[in-house]
């Protein structure tokens, strides 16, 4: 009888170590039946929930244009803008206020504000001393807004060396 019972508990214990993980995260680890000494799991961004660094890129010399366009998801804002010298890279539209990253609102009065930012040339090399050229050295770039960023948006600043504003 005793050995009966015995091969009773190794084949439950087999068909339970076979159903699941004894790991740190398993709810049949006992270290964790009390509290244990591991945090529960936290809704909390990698990094904590501290400001975003701002965007140490230069603004563009000039907005030249900005448009829509339609998509199944949202709109596309289309940015057009011209550097001040030929040689500018890693160009890009960001939020004036920093924002998690993807999750793009308009501020209370619905005024979305970007600023087109770049990385200049160094300024000991050649293509830091050439004037631009409109027609070849426009700079566009583009960010997709959803549906749930559009709901709420009355109007988009921007800004570079100058400022341009759009309406939804």
């Amino acid at each position: 009888m005793r050995f009966r019972t015995l091969g009773y508990i190794c084949v439950a214990a087999l068909v339970l170590a076979g159903c699941g993980r004894f790991g740190s995260d398993s709810g049949l680890n006992p270290m964790r039946w009390f509290g244990g000494n591991e945090p529960p799991p936290t809704l909390e961004p990698e990094g904590g929930y501290q400001a975003v660094a701002q965007d140490l890129r230069s603004p563009l010399a000039q907005v030249t244009g900005a448009r829509w366009e339609p998509l199944y998801e949202g709109r596309m804002l289309v940015v057009t803008g011209l550097p001040a010298t030929k040689g500018w890279w890693d160009v890009a539209l960001v939020t004036e206020v920093a924002m998690p990253s993807g999750r793009i609102r308009p501020d209370e009065n619905g005024v979305l504000r970007l600023r087109l930012v770049g990385n200049p040339p160094d300024p000991s090399s050649a293509t830091a001393r050439l004037a631009v050229n409109p027609a070849s050295d426009t700079v566009t770039v583009a960010m997709t807004l959803s549906h749930e960023a559009l709901a709420g948006l009355t109007q988009v600043v921007i800004t570079g060396g100058n400022a341009v504003t759009l309406r939804p």
